[in-house]
């Protein structure tokens, strides 16, 4: 039988904060991968990005980057129910590990972002290996 406590201060089960915390880990070292794959895809065109905040400025703010935001927005959405003390909030949760299934699926033939996810993967070790711990922490199969 799952463990259905809820922690003081939240919503959620201790077990269902455990999958999204965890879930959260992935994606971040997933987006992490995925921005240092488009970072040396950005330089190779347009030359050395000199700091970290020349970079986030890229990152919120170029169209090479905008794809990646889908994932900035899941990892937003779990950090506000990890936090959530409204009735409803399991099935939010498993309303955004859903989206975050369906939005990680590589296809060279679907939407924008899975057509340029499926491209990372094939470019990038960096990537495959963010995709294997996001999968594994997030207990897709």
């Amino acid at each position: 039988m799952p463990n259905r406590r809820r922690p003081e201060g939240t919503a959620l089960p201790t077990t269902i904060r455990r999958k999204l915390n965890d879930a959260r880990l992935g994606l971040l070292a997933l987006h992490k991968a995925l921005l240092d794959y488009e970072r040396i895809r950005y330089e190779r065109t347009h030359g050395r990005v000199e700091s970290s905040g020349a970079f986030l400025q890229l990152a919120l703010g170029d169209p090479q980057f905008a794809w990646l935001r889908p994932i900035s927005e899941l990892v937003v959405q779990i950090d506000e129910l990890l936090v959530s003390d409204e009735p409803g909030a399991e099935v939010d949760a498993d309303t955004v590990m859903t989206h975050a299934r369906n939005l990680l699926r590589a296809d060279e033939n679907g939407d924008d972002f899975q057509r340029r996810y499926h491209r990372a993967l094939q470019d990038s070790p960096e990537v495959v290996l963010g995709h294997a711990q996001w999968k594994r922490l997030a207990g897709v199969k």
